[in-house]
Protein backbone atom coordinates (compact mmCIF):
# COMPACT_ATOMS: atom_id res chain seq x y z
CA UNK A 1 0.00 0.00 0.00
CA UNK A 2 1.32 3.56 -0.99
CA UNK A 3 -1.54 5.99 -2.04
CA UNK A 4 -0.70 8.71 0.50
CA UNK A 5 -5.14 9.88 0.41
CA UNK A 6 -5.48 6.60 0.87
CA UNK A 7 -3.01 5.72 4.06
CA UNK A 8 -4.79 8.86 5.64
CA UNK A 9 -8.23 7.45 5.08
CA UNK A 10 -6.88 4.54 6.56
CA UNK A 11 -5.54 6.13 9.85
CA UNK A 12 -8.70 8.05 9.83
CA UNK A 13 -10.37 4.85 10.21
CA UNK A 14 -7.79 3.15 13.02
CA UNK A 15 -7.16 6.36 15.04
CA UNK A 16 -3.80 7.51 16.52
CA UNK A 17 -3.87 6.87 20.10
CA UNK A 18 -4.76 8.31 23.02
CA UNK A 19 -1.08 9.27 23.86
CA UNK A 20 -0.43 10.70 20.95
CA UNK A 21 -3.78 12.86 20.60
CA UNK A 22 -2.75 14.31 24.06
CA UNK A 23 0.27 15.33 22.39
CA UNK A 24 -1.42 17.08 19.71
CA UNK A 25 0.55 15.14 16.81
CA UNK A 26 -1.59 15.53 13.73
CA UNK A 27 -0.66 13.48 10.54
CA UNK A 28 0.22 15.43 7.82
CA UNK A 29 0.95 12.04 5.26
CA UNK A 30 0.98 8.25 5.54
CA UNK A 31 2.33 5.51 3.96
CA UNK A 32 4.79 2.54 4.48
CA UNK A 33 7.79 4.40 2.49
CA UNK A 34 6.78 8.35 3.55
CA UNK A 35 5.39 9.71 6.59
CA UNK A 36 4.79 12.80 8.06
CA UNK A 37 3.28 14.20 10.95
CA UNK A 38 3.97 17.58 13.16
CA UNK A 39 3.45 17.99 16.87
CA UNK A 40 3.40 21.47 19.46
CA UNK A 41 6.56 21.85 21.41
CA UNK A 42 3.96 23.56 23.78
CA UNK A 43 2.17 21.24 26.61
CA UNK A 44 5.60 18.59 25.57
CA UNK A 45 7.87 20.00 27.25
CA UNK A 46 10.65 19.45 30.65
CA UNK A 47 11.07 21.66 33.39
CA UNK A 48 13.09 23.60 31.46
CA UNK A 49 11.18 24.61 28.46
CA UNK A 50 12.72 22.50 25.90
CA UNK A 51 11.01 19.38 24.16
CA UNK A 52 11.07 16.37 26.29
CA UNK A 53 12.90 13.89 24.98
CA UNK A 54 10.19 11.71 25.45
CA UNK A 55 8.13 13.63 23.33
CA UNK A 56 10.66 13.25 20.61
CA UNK A 57 10.44 9.67 20.87
CA UNK A 58 6.59 9.17 21.11
CA UNK A 59 6.42 11.65 17.71
CA UNK A 60 8.94 9.14 16.18
CA UNK A 61 7.09 5.90 17.09
CA UNK A 62 3.78 7.06 16.50
CA UNK A 63 5.09 7.79 13.07
CA UNK A 64 7.01 4.53 12.32
CA UNK A 65 4.63 2.36 13.94
CA UNK A 66 1.51 3.60 11.92
CA UNK A 67 3.58 3.48 8.42
CA UNK A 68 5.01 -0.25 9.66
CA UNK A 69 1.08 -1.42 10.76
CA UNK A 70 0.15 -0.08 7.31
CA UNK A 71 2.52 -1.68 5.15
CA UNK A 72 1.93 -5.18 7.23
CA UNK A 73 -2.11 -5.26 5.67
CA UNK A 74 -5.24 -6.30 6.56
CA UNK A 75 -5.06 -9.42 8.99
CA UNK A 76 -1.08 -8.50 10.62
CA UNK A 77 -0.40 -6.62 13.40
CA UNK A 78 3.18 -4.13 13.97
CA UNK A 79 4.48 -4.14 16.97
CA UNK A 80 7.64 -2.40 17.65
CA UNK A 81 10.95 -3.95 18.98
CA UNK A 82 13.74 -1.49 19.52
CA UNK A 83 13.58 2.27 18.64
CA UNK A 84 16.08 4.56 20.06
CA UNK A 85 16.55 8.08 19.61
CA UNK A 86 19.66 10.70 19.53
CA UNK A 87 18.76 14.24 19.78
CA UNK A 88 20.90 16.96 18.71
CA UNK A 89 19.05 20.69 18.88
CA UNK A 90 16.31 21.51 21.02
CA UNK A 91 12.71 23.04 20.65
CA UNK A 92 11.86 25.56 22.50
CA UNK A 93 8.51 26.66 21.00
CA UNK A 94 6.55 26.60 17.95
CA UNK A 95 5.86 22.99 16.16
CA UNK A 96 8.04 20.12 15.31
CA UNK A 97 7.92 18.24 12.31
CA UNK A 98 8.52 14.52 12.25
CA UNK A 99 9.81 12.65 9.01
CA UNK A 100 9.60 8.92 8.62
CA UNK A 101 12.15 7.74 5.69
CA UNK A 102 11.79 3.32 5.52
CA UNK A 103 15.03 1.97 5.31
CA UNK A 104 13.53 -1.58 5.31
CA UNK A 105 10.30 -2.74 4.38
CA UNK A 106 10.08 -6.96 5.05
CA UNK A 107 7.66 -9.68 5.42
CA UNK A 108 8.51 -9.48 9.03
CA UNK A 109 10.37 -6.43 10.06
CA UNK A 110 10.23 -2.57 8.91
CA UNK A 111 12.52 -0.53 10.30
CA UNK A 112 12.18 3.62 9.84
CA UNK A 113 14.21 6.40 10.32
CA UNK A 114 12.30 9.19 11.52
CA UNK A 115 13.88 13.13 11.60
CA UNK A 116 12.63 15.75 14.03
CA UNK A 117 12.99 19.28 12.70
CA UNK A 118 12.32 22.32 14.27
CA UNK A 119 10.14 25.41 12.48
CA UNK A 120 13.86 26.81 11.32
CA UNK A 121 14.68 23.35 9.85
CA UNK A 122 16.89 22.39 12.18
CA UNK A 123 17.48 18.63 13.35
CA UNK A 124 16.82 18.20 16.83
CA UNK A 125 16.35 14.57 16.63
CA UNK A 126 16.87 11.50 15.07
CA UNK A 127 14.68 8.29 15.92
CA UNK A 128 14.97 4.84 14.91
CA UNK A 129 12.61 2.37 14.54
CA UNK A 130 12.14 -1.65 14.21
CA UNK A 131 8.84 -3.56 13.72
CA UNK A 132 8.17 -6.99 13.87
CA UNK A 133 5.21 -8.14 11.91
CA UNK A 134 2.85 -10.89 13.10
CA UNK A 135 -0.40 -12.40 12.34
CA UNK A 136 -3.41 -10.26 14.52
Amino acid sequence: MTDDSTGLDWLADRGIGVLAERMGIEFQELSAERSVATMPVEGNTQPVGLLHGGAYVVLGESLGSMAANYHAGPGRLAVGVDINATHTSSATSGIVTGTCTAIHLGRTLTVHEIVVTDERGRRCSTVRITNLIKQA
